[in-house]
């Protein structure tokens, strides 16, 4: 199985090489075949190198595999003329249409919702942000020096797969899908995204399905997380909601999430570089490492191969069994490196 490895900036390099690790714990506990890592370069690195963030190389090469990790990158501090993140670059090349942004607390951290267990999934190829939905140039622009637009893309094609892949995801758990919309103020764009996933709908008939306006989502979030299994929303509304699901669930360094379509997926945390903490053994590595997981998992199921499940779900327990034993990071309040932690989960991948 090859698999590509992005390092990325920061704090990427040390949580890139904390979740391989991992991985290839994982796979050999459950009798899966091996990984061929392919290493790709991307970020501050590949500016000195090639003098591009993202290189035709590492597209090219991306092409020829079906799923790879990405690490962190700070696309902030490149040169102006490359600002565009490299992961939206590629979620758009590839079409990874599906953003699966999972939230649950962890016996043995703090969380604000400790109750809460639930998946946004956001649609990921459209919406309102910019730099996805033209076909050349940026949806957003100004006509005059004081006068600027942006264009919100809703189509029903996107749509239908995001409905479908919200409700599958529903169905396998606790059979209940919220539709996350702003239709009584956008009743074009954000009515036709409710209308087409109450369609789908239909095809699912085990699953519950109810709608609620973005604004009302985010204050029960806070006063009742217990109560969502499922979201399903569109690109900007699914960003803000995950973030704020991460934090209620304790941190945004436990915030895993899967970019996917139905043939190619990347693993990628939801956090961010933090370049103040590279070199120095301190960051958290559990976000990737639980994207690692999903990874496995879709790979799994598309593949019909149950090893590759079963390392993904050996992944989570161990990380979910590290962190019940007091094991975590600073930023978790806990007093382990980032090896150390990353050697408690290599271990717990192993038991039963």
């Amino acid at each position: 199985m090859r698999l590509g490895l992005i390092e990325g900036d920061g704090i990427g390099p040390e949580v890139v090489r904390a979740t391989r690790m991992v991985v290839d714990e994982a796979l050999a506990a459950a009798g899966a075949a091996t990984v061929d890592w392919v290493r790709l370069p991307m970020g501050q690195r590949a500016i000195e190198e090639f003098g591009n963030p993202l290189p035709e190389q590492t597209l090219a090469a991306l092409g020829e595999l079906d799923a790879w990790i990405l690490g962190p990158h700070d696309n902030a501090a490149y040169p102006p003329e490359h600002r565009i993140a490299p992961g939206s670059a590629i979620r758009k090349r590839f079409g990874l249409y599906a953003n699966i942004r999972p939230a649950r607390a962890f016996a043995g951290l703090e969380a604000s919702a400790p109750d809460i267990d639930l998946v946004i999934v956001r649609e990921n190829s459209e919406g309102f942000y910019a730099d996805r939905n033209m076909f050349a140039g940026s949806g957003e622009f100004r006509p005059t020096p004081d006068v600027a637009l942006a264009v919100g893309v809703i189509t029903r094609q996107a749509c239908e797969r995001i409905a479908h892949e919200a409700l599958r995801l529903a169905a396998a758990r606790r059979k209940r899908v919220t539709i996350v919309h702003k239709a009584n103020v956008l009743p074009m764009t954000m009515g036709l995204f409710r209308d087409v996933c109450y369609a789908v709908a239909h095809d699912y008939p085990s699953v519950e399905v109810d709608d609620e306006h973005v604004d009302a989502v985010a204050a029960h979030l806070v006063r009742a997380a217990r109560d969502y299994d499922v979201m399903v929303t569109e690109n900007l509304f699914g960003d803000i909601l995950s973030d704020l699901a991460g934090q209620l669930s304790g941190s945004l360094g436990i915030a895993a999430s899967l970019n996917c379509s139905g043939t190619k997926a990347m693993a990628q945390a939801v956090h961010g570089a933090a370049p103040t903490l590279a070199g120095h053994n301190r960051a958290n590595p559990a976000a990737l490492q639980l994207s690692a997981a999903m990874l496995l998992h879709w790979l799994g199921i598309r593949d019909n191969n149950p090893a590759l499940s079963s390392a993904g779900e050996r992944i989570e327990r161990a990380v979910a069994g590290s962190f019940a034993a007091r094991v975590a990071t600073a930023d978790l309040g806990g007093l382990a490196s980032t090896s150390e932690f990353t050697e408690q989960v290599c271990a717990r991948v192993h038991r039963r």
